[in-house]
């Protein structure tokens, strides 16, 4: 049995399977309408959500399956601390698959190790999400048709995004890629990633201050928000969360088939004005993101081994992880750690381990 905890549990060939089940769940959907009867999807939610739940719930349901949860961890056994592996070894006795969103990175790792069930990572702190990836990906694919030859403009939140790590976590399996990161001092991409980006050949990036800089050159415009949930700093926040703003002007500098994504929700990085605009693809993406979550249920509940050959290998060790928002400064977990470029990192939140 395999789990759903990153994007780098895909192969190309994984990733093709699904958006070619994905696409063929859109065009005949009677047909799946019982895949899933008699199974159970339990929604774990530890932190807000509104497309991510309500897509997982929509999709166990159009597949005729049930789906049980909660989404305020306050209202469970948690507040009276209970552990997360308690809480996933008593619920994978209820339910055949678990998508559980958490605010600690490397939460869904640790639910992989006790549940019983197949575990499926809905975004775990500031660290990934691989099901918006694979909601992404799947309309790449259906706006542009290919994944190969691409230059992708991240904009906006870049230190705090975990939709931004994943995506290019993602894009790593892809030829000729280009990144072009549009952020403001204090929200640029980790420095960690940046190196680890010079590494792949068919990778390139360049850094721009200015989102009108940018726009002319790429094929994907990828905008985030600035999440003030992330801060710790209320004056930080107010500084940043202005500086980049997509309006209809600014959309006169892109080329005609750019698309423009958004995991969503906005705030005001988008102006209502350019919802019109045939290039903005954002509320298709996330109609997207049932289907390819139906996708994922089916391939996963039939035993599919999703994870790629290239499985990070753990060694359990004594040192603590110093990110103070890993999973393992909270949870009775033990401390697993992998090598990468001759540095110890922590398996739950990839942070290195000095």
């Amino acid at each position: 049995m395999k789990h759903c905890i990153g994007p780098n549990d895909y192969s190309k060939d994984d990733i093709l399977e699904l958006i070619t089940l994905a696409e063929d769940i859109i065009a005949n959907p009677k047909q799946y309408a019982n895949a899933c009867k008699g199974k159970q999807l339990a929604t774990l939610f530890y932190e807000p959500s509104t497309r991510t739940r309500l897509s997982f719930t929509s999709a166990m349901l159009s597949l005729g399956g049930q789906v049980i949860g909660f989404d305020d961890a306050q209202c469970t056994s948690v507040s009276k601390g209970e552990t997360l592996p308690d809480t996933i070894r008593v619920v994978s006795n209820y339910v055949d698959i678990i998508a559980m969103r958490h605010f600690k990175e490397g939460a869904a790792l640790v639910a992989s190790q006790y549940g019983s069930v197949p575990i499926i990572n809905a975004g775990d702190g500031s660290h990934m999400h691989p099901t918006q990836t694979l909601t992404d990906l799947l309309t790449i694919h259906k706006e542009l048709g290919r994944f190969d030859n691409l230059t992708i403009g991240l904009c906006g939140d870049l230190k705090y995004g975990r939709t931004v790590y994943s995506l290019i976590d993602a894009m790593k399996k892809y030829d000729n890629i280009h990144f072009v990161l549009i952020a403001n001092k204090g929200l640029e991409l980790n420095s960690e990633v940046l190196h680890d980006l010079k590494t792949y050949n068919n990778l390139t990036f360049t850094i721009k201050e200015n989102l009108v800089d940018a726009l002319g050159m790429l094929d994907v415009l990828y905008m985030t928000r600035v999440q003030k949930e992330r801060f710790t700093n209320d004056s930080d926040y107010e500084t940043s969360k202005h500086s980049f703003v997509l309006d209809a002007q600014k959309m006169t500098l892109a080329k005609e088939h750019m698309i423009v994504l958004h995991p969503l929700p906005r705030v005001d990085e988008i102006s209502v004005e350019v919802d019109n605009d045939p290039r903005a693809a954002y509320f298709r993406q996330a109609g997207n993101g049932k289907y390819i979550r139906m996708a994922l249920i089916l391939k996963l509940l039939e035993g599919y081994d999703i994870a790629s050959s290239k499985e990070k290998i753990y060694s359990v060790g004594d040192k603590q992880c110093c990110n103070t928002i890993c999973v393992t400064q909270s949870e009775p977990v033990r401390y697993l750690s992998y090598n990468l470029d001759s540095k110890s990192h922590c398996a739950y939140c990839d942070y290195i381990i000095k």
